[in-house]
């Protein structure tokens, strides 16, 4: 399925540290979606979505305990990745509704030096194909916009829909990896 980059990102090769950029000048388009950089207004539904115990239960961070811990996750961690390398995880709307329906996105992961796809849905969106699509709006963003060598995402593994989703974004099983003291599955994509 083609995206309509709405607005090319800035980065242009490998990983990179921008001390200059805040928010990445991206907005990806796909056929239900717009794909785009958390705001300070994602903090609530975000918020939301992880009080969820069908969502929490395979996010392998023990999920968020407060509104201000989310706060933190989005201000330190989202807002600084963009501010560190240019990237970082996206929210995630239904296509003309303004509705935040979750997030997706690559996110550098300093202790592996990889790049990580992730996304987390509301259940209620669940089933309907959005984390392949926003998934593969995503790979296409990091091996063409971004001109990354390979991709990486990590999965528990009672976790069978995201690991249908990783098959369908045609990612191979590469080994296992004790992360915060669960066992998570590490699936791989090389750059063609």
């Amino acid at each position: 399925m083609p995206i309509r980059l709405l607005t090319p990102s800035k980065p242009t090769g490998a990983i990179h540290k921008s001390s200059s950029m805040s928010l990445p000048d991206l907005f990806i388009e796909t056929e239900r979606l717009l794909i785009r950089p958390f705001t300070m207004a994602d903090i609530e539904p975000a918020y939301q979505m992880n009080l969820d115990a069908d969502v929490s239960r395979f996010t392998g961070d023990g999920g968020v305990v407060s509104r201000d811990e989310m706060e933190r996750r989005i201000v330190e961690d989202v807002l600084g990745d963009y501010n560190r390398y240019g990237f970082g995880r996206l929210a995630v709307e239904w296509k003309g509704t303004n509705r935040f329906i979750g997030f997706t996105g690559l996110k550098y992961l300093e202790d592996l030096d990889e790049v990580d796809l992730g996304y987390r849905f509301m259940s209620a969106y669940w089933g309907k194909g959005i984390a392949t699509e926003s998934g593969r709006a995503c790979v296409d963003l990091g091996f063409g916009q971004l001109g990354l060598n390979k991709l990486i995402a990590m999965v528990l593994p009672e976790n069978t829909g995201s690991i249908r989703v990783l098959d369908k974004l045609d990612f191979t099983f590469a080994h296992e990896l004790m992360e915060d003291q669960q066992l998570v599955h590490v699936y791989s994509l090389v750059n063609p």
